[in-house]
């Protein structure tokens, strides 16, 4: 690759619990024929999904080409935070064949590929494309939206109908921006479920947009790398229910960190968290926790009172085993009642 040549970015987007860092990881395994670089994003202050890349031990998840943004939403910082991480990125002696860009799970596509047309990066990077990842799951169970029945195609954008419901709101942002979106998770849905979903997100997507089937984010690299979208001369093709505004914000959102004590029971752990997602309709809940007794540190995760576990890694010497939270869901959420009862278990 010459210094002349435009980088080839790929933005990944999706719900907060989608499945973009399985995703993502499934690329750094899989691709060997290009070096890549990564941008993560999170909304909240503990950084999960870096850490899970990281400490993955894939040659493509070197800590000098991964940068984890958690400030807030790329697409609200993108002068404070996303031009300043490409141009670390790109004054590195071995520039990346391509770079892979992990929004939030509440970030708003569009505005942060309205940045490529930023003069500092215009002439170094495009947008491959835009890959949305869906949680078809949390679709089936009514999570993401309240009303199926509006067609929106791009022939009539202006007849969009505006929804009250902020999580809504972004799932279709998100869907409306991208060039391929990735049902994922089909494992978890019955035949006519995944029927229905996918006839549901083919109404907001765009009529050129490539939907994919998956479980964990199993899809050949070959089909998602290397569209040539050119996405940041597209915007006007793809819809946002915010193109009227000048700036936005996730004041509609709020996430916090709870710290735990050392875990014994897991099972009733996760009981527990399941109950309270579901009594106080917590969106999602990740974090890693220190099990007394066990030399490896438990990762959970959990969309709504949906969650999993695994031990990822061994905590190393030079670290302290701390069990630490993230709690991310609507304005309002009641802190103080989830903490007490997580600190309680």
């Amino acid at each position: 690759m010459t210094r002349a040549e435009k980088i080839p970015a790929t933005i990944i987007t999706g719900f907060l619990g989608a499945g973009k860092t399985t995703l993502i990881r499934h690329l750094l395994e899989t691709v060997s024929d290009r070096q890549l670089a990564l941008v993560i994003n999170e909304f909240g202050d503990v950084g999960v999904d870096g850490e899970l890349l990281q400490s993955c031990g894939i040659k493509n998840c070197s800590s000098e080409r991964i940068i984890e943004l958690t400030n807030g939403c790329l697409c609200c910082t993108v002068a404070d935070d996303f031009i300043p991480a490409i141009e670390k990125l790109l004054e590195h002696d071995k520039r990346p064949d391509h770079i892979i860009i992990e929004t939030s799970g509440l970030a708003l596509p569009k505005p942060l590929v309205k940045a490529f047309d930023w003069p500092a990066i215009r002439s170094k990077l495009t947008v491959d494309g835009v890959i949305a990842v869906i949680d078809g799951k949390a679709v089936v169970d009514g999570l993401l939206t309240t009303d199926a029945t509006v067609n929106k195609t791009d022939q009539a954008r202006d007849t969009i109908v505006d929804h009250d419901n902020p999580i809504e709101e972004v799932f279709e942002d998100q869907l409306s921006c991208a060039d391929i979106i990735i049902l994922n998770k089909i494992d978890l849905m019955r035949a006519e479920e995944e029927q229905a979903v996918s006839n549901q997100i083919s109404k907001t997507a765009r009529s050129k947009a490539r939907i994919l089937k998956s479980v964990k984010g199993n899809i050949d690299p070959i089909i998602l790398l290397g569209l040539a979208s050119g996405v940041e001369n597209d915007l006007d093709n793809r819809y946002s229910h915010h193109d009227a505004e000048e700036e936005h914000d996730h004041d509609d959102f709020t996430s916090f960190v709870i710290e735990l004590g050392d875990i014994e029971d897991i099972d009733g752990l996760t009981d527990k968290l399941s109950a309270i997602a579901d009594t106080y309709g917590i969106l999602r809940i990740k974090g890693f926790l220190n099990v007394r007794g066990r030399p490896a540190r438990l990762l959970i995760q959990g969309v709504g009172s949906r969650f999993q576990h695994y031990f990822d890694r061994p905590w190393t010497t030079d670290e302290t085993r701390t069990s630490r939270l993230v709690v991310i869901g609507l304005k309002g959420l009641d802190r103080d009642k989830i903490t007490q009862s997580l600190t309680q278990l």
